[in-house]
């Protein structure tokens, strides 16, 4: 048994400590929301905030999370009012919306660190998350919203 703290509850999960955190959120856990995308830590589908960072959790193992805060999409609000997602939905950023919730929790955690990104900001720290639909103007204007600095 492994013990880690999921979007402020504690949970135990039983599996092998190599197992990818992704496949514990979404398979032990039930959290849909963190998505598979490559599986190679390419894509940013799987992103998630351990202890606060952004990190993708298929390349994070549950030996590696173990003892840790982990906060997936479904942590950051119950009802979608988090900033970030109030700001997507203004912005109409998702088309088919599969990478969404990695760029969302890349966004937060930008902001975290960045209160009033510039689009270099932006541009640089959601580089590593692809969005095939390329709705990427879109996000970088909801990051901006979410900032408070509108469009």
């Amino acid at each position: 048994m492994v013990t880690l703290s999921v979007n402020g509850a504690r949970r135990s999960v039983e599996a092998e400590g190599e197992t990818p955190l992704l496949w514990v959120l979404r398979d032990g856990l039930g959290l849909l929301g963190t998505k598979f995308g490559c599986g190679v830590g390419v894509c940013g589908a799987c992103t998630v905030h351990l202890d606060g960072e952004a990190v993708r959790s298929c390349m994070v193992s549950l030996a590696a999370a173990a003892g840790r805060s982990v906060t997936t999409i479904e942590g950051l609000s119950a009802d979608g009012s988090h900033p970030v997602q109030r700001a997507w939905l203004a912005e109409d950023v998702a088309q088919c919306g599969y990478c969404q919730a990695g760029q969302i929790m890349t966004a937060v955690a930008l902001l975290a660190r960045v209160a009033r990104p510039s689009d270099d900001d932006i541009d640089g720290a959601l580089s590593g998350n692809v969005c095939r639909c390329g709705t990427y103007q879109r996000i970088r204007a909801a990051v901006h919203r979410a900032a408070g600095g509108g469009r």
